[in-house]
């Protein structure tokens, strides 16, 4: 349960301090880094131009996180009367929005409603902070694009400890090093004493902390089992979930599992593909209790 790594190093010509100024955003460097990032944004809604916000081609946590800021960027513009002056680009690392094809489908929509531009197969490589412009790798070569406001999210891979072991996957995510585990059982497929849980287990899905949360039991179960003498039965079904905010007030409560099924938790209460105040409440209120909880080991 190692976590994984923010390969910031990769994105040439940026670096940490660089959050907070100059446009700058990069949420995922720490609870200050978000305060600084989300300062940013909000001046940058006031003064208008271009924002260019998008996710690495690596696997990451909450692939959700750059759409949000996509939507509350716009948002946030729109509420200050401001909208006309601000374009909002989301530069995709595939052809795709979202790992869930109908989950995608309705982001594609909700981006077209709200005059969201989408740049699809653009990868970060480097930014020039001086003359705001951002690289991007496209199947195409490289591209230049120019910002007023960019949010830096970087590759993400296994730790290196984890990476130069021989615990990682050899045939697939050989750049990102993801624990080579069973997706049903999490053990190891090649050390049946290795389990792994948490955003370094390489499975298909799964990289929140609901997941976590839905680790934990397989794990346990498996764990007593072994010191038992008997075989255990808990599988984990890849069930993600991405509360997806679509601006203040407004969610989708997004749930999944490794088959791109919805799976959702209040069925027939909560659409998961509506945008609601109660799927805003149950991410602003509830979960944040839950998360915290998790973090005391005691959910």
């Amino acid at each position: 349960a190692t976590g994984l790594q923010l390969d910031w190093a990769a994105v040439e010509g940026f670096s940490l301090d660089m959050i907070g100024r100059d446009g700058i955003g990069g949420h995922y460097a720490s609870p200050e880094a978000a305060a600084a990032t989300w300062r940013e944004m909000d001046a940058f809604t006031t003064r208008g131009g271009t924002a260019l916000i998008g996710r690495p081609a690596t696997e990451m946590k909450c692939a959700g996180a750059p759409l949000k800021l996509a939507f509350l960027c716009e948002d946030t513009a729109s509420r200050k009367g401001n909208r006309q002056n601000v374009r909002i680009t989301y530069t995709a690392q595939s052809r795709s929005l979202f790992g869930v094809p109908i989950v995608a489908e309705k982001v594609r929509m909700l981006f077209g409603e709200r005059g969201i531009d989408v740049a699809y197969e653009h990868v970060l490589k480097a930014i020039d902070p001086a003359r705001k412009i951002a690289t991007y790798a496209t199947p195409e070569g490289d591209r230049e694009l120019g910002y007023d406001f960019i949010n830096v999210i970087p590759p993400q891979r296994a730790p290196e400890a984890v990476r130069n072991s021989p615990l990682p996957w050899a045939e697939r995510w050989s750049d990102q090093g993801w624990v080579e585990v069973d997706p049903a059982t999490l053990r190891h497929a090649r050390y049946a004493n290795v389990f792994a849980m948490g955003d370094v287990a390489g499975v298909p899905k799964g990289k929140t902390a609901a997941s976590v949360k839905w680790h934990v039991p397989v794990i346990e179960d498996h764990l007593v089992s072994e010191i038992a003498g008997r075989a255990g039965t808990e599988t984990f079904n890849g069930y993600t979930s991405c509360p997806l905010i679509t601006r203040v007030g407004r969610a989708m409560l997004i749930e999944f599992d490794y088959k791109d099924n919805l799976v959702p938790s209040f069925p027939g209460i909560i659409p998961p593909l509506e945008e609601l105040w109660i799927s805003w409440l149950m991410k602003e209120v509830a979960l944040k209790a839950t998360y915290n909880a998790m973090l005391r080991g005691k959910a």
